[in-house]
Parts: structure tokens; sequence; C-alpha cells
């Protein structure tokens, strides 16, 4: 709730990818209509297509972009790799994810400017838990994903039943799923069919961290 009479701002910081910056621009569409204060962070590059998203009614009005420098060079990135889309090759992943952690300080600093009543922001921003602690305000987790591909998700990734397969073609049942909805081993992510080491799974491990803290803090 907004407090003292301030009308209620949210902070959504969506990953620079269309997948997620997509319905993140249509929730602030929403959200905005109904009368809260959006302010979208963003980098240079996204913040066009993101412009070109936003509804062109009265209430755009009440949606801000925060546009903050993409840290490609200090991360040995070409200048305009802003989007997962835009990078010649997946290999350059883990250098993508280094240029958005050097991103931390610079929305502490405008967290601090704006004081909103909150932080939305993507799953793979896991260190935006720490941000939003010592601003003192909540941070609520984004998935691009819907719910049902985030049960299956976990449902595989707790019970692997991939294991039970004897190839990668084979089939299996995801369970605790109605309906015997089944994949095969090569469907799968590379970071739950592989039992490899590197710097992929090391991330998505601190993002699954990141989840069970604000799940621990809000129960």
């Amino acid at each position: 709730m907004a407090t003292e009479g301030r009308q209620l701002h949210i902070f959504m910081f969506p990953f620079m990818a269309h997948g997620h910056m997509i319905p993140v621009v249509n929730m602030a569409n929403l959200f905005a209509s109904r009368g809260i204060k959006i302010t979208i962070v963003t980098t240079p590059l996204n913040s066009i297509s993101i412009s070109k998203s936003l509804h062109n009614d009265s209430s755009s009005l009440h949606i801000h972009l925060l546009i903050l420098k993409f840290p490609s060079a200090e991360v040995g990135l070409p200048d305009d790799c802003e989007n997962v889309d835009s990078l010649p090759t997946m290999d350059l992943l883990p250098l993508f994810y280094q240029a958005i952690s050097l991103l931390q300080s610079s929305l502490e600093e405008a967290l601090h400017q704006n004081r909103p009543h909150c932080l939305v922001a993507d799953m793979f921003f896991p260190w935006t838990n720490d941000v939003a602690d010592r601003i003192g305000i909540p941070r609520l987790i984004f998935h691009g994903t819907g719910s049902f591909s985030l049960c299956a998700s976990e449902f595989v990734r707790i019970h692997q039943p991939y294991k039970h397969v004897s190839s990668y073609t084979e089939r299996f049942v995801i369970p605790y799923l109605p309906g015997d909805i089944k994949l095969t081993k090569m469907q799968l992510p590379i970071i739950l069919r592989e039992n490899i080491e590197n710097e992929y799974n090391k991330f998505s491990t601190k993002v699954k961290e990141s989840e069970a803290e604000r799940k621990r803090i809000h129960h």
C-alpha cells in the first residue's frame, strides 16, 4: 500500500531478453491504467523497444523509464550486445550475466533516490535480494515462464525421472502432473540433463537460492 498519501510506486527490472521484457511491459501498462506509478529499469538499446510497447494513452503518464548504462566493454562484450537476443553466440552468455551483475550499484543508487514501495526484479537478478534489503523494500520475483512450466521444471529437478531412461530419446513421465505428460532427456535444459559443473549451473544455483530466501522471508 502507498503510505502517507503518496502514490504507490513500483520499480520493475526485467531481464534483457524479449521473452522477459514483453510481459513486464504488459504488466506495467496494466498497473499504470490503475493509477500506479511505474518505473521500468532498463538499458539504452532496450529502452527503444520498451518505449514502443507502452500504451499511447493517459495511463502512459504513470510509466517512466530509468536507463542504466550497460557495461558491455567492462566485461568484453560488443557494444551493441545489451540483450540476450543480440548476442552473436550463446557462448557469451556468462559474460552477459557478469555485465548485469555490474548494474548493482547503479540500481541501488536509483532506488535510494526514488524510494519506491517495492522492486519487481527478474529471477535472473538474484543479487537484487540484497539491494532491496538494504533499501528496506520488498523484492518480488518475476518469472518469464508460466506457473505450469515452473511446476513441471521443479518436479523434474527434484524427482529426476530422466535418470531412469536408457537414451536421450526415450520418453519419461513428469511426476505429479495430470495427464501423463512426457518429455525426453534431450528436451531438458542442459543444466538438468548433464551432471557437469559450469558457470551457468553455478548461476542457476544462485537464482534458486535467492527464490528460496524470498519465500523464507515472506512466510
